[in-house]
């Protein structure tokens, strides 16, 4: 498996361009965790973020149960599906827990991407490039703004890594600093 075919993948059942951005959103987002906690394996935690949400396009009803038969017909690796699944663990009625750093990062900053991309846009800049911390606590705080993101998950993700919501969010926009405009 490499991230040519798994964004290969991903477009045969996902063309709505939001869809597909956050896909390459958290793909970008895992690969700069990567880097830090799992180096050398970059491309392999880009590749469980760019299939994450690969039936959400089609089958948003049947979110994680669908991508596991999806992707086992599409001959992805069984570690590839367990790690992008586990995100809908506690959500969706997928069995896999997030176990792995990965997996506890994917679970987390899938939602918290949203989030900090709903902030972004509020912004004059438009850009994630001069967003601060404050400017996002403010908005997690203000459960109207971005309301599909959930809160409960950011928190319980940020409890499984063992990282104050701080350092979370100022990780995660320092992550998409990295991506934005590719």
């Amino acid at each position: 498996m490499n991230i040519t075919k798994a964004k290969e993948i991903l477009l045969k059942y996902n063309d709505e361009p939001f869809h597909i951005r956050h896909a390459e959103i958290v793909s970008g987002v895992l690969k700069y965790f990567a880097a830090e906690y799992d180096p050398g394996r970059e491309d392999y935690w880009a590749i469980v973020g760019i299939l994450h949400d690969v039936d959400f396009g089609k089958y948003p009803e049947e979110h994680c149960v669908k991508g596991e038969e999806i992707l086992r017909e599409e001959g992805v690796p069984e570690d590839i599906i367990k790690s992008a699944l586990s995100h809908g663990w506690g959500l969706t009625g997928v069995k896999y827990e997030p176990e792995s750093i990965m997996e506890k990062i994917l679970f987390t900053v899938d939602e918290l991407t949203g989030l900090i991309g709903a902030v972004t846009l509020m912004r004059p800049s438009k850009s994630v490039q001069d967003l601060e911390v404050s400017s996002v606590k403010k908005k997690f705080k203000d459960k109207k703004f971005a309301a599909g993101c959930s809160r409960d998950i950011i928190r319980q993700g940020a409890e499984k890594l063992g990282w104050e919501l701080d350092e979370l969010f100022a990780k995660t926009i320092a992550a998409m600093r990295t991506i934005e405009g590719c």
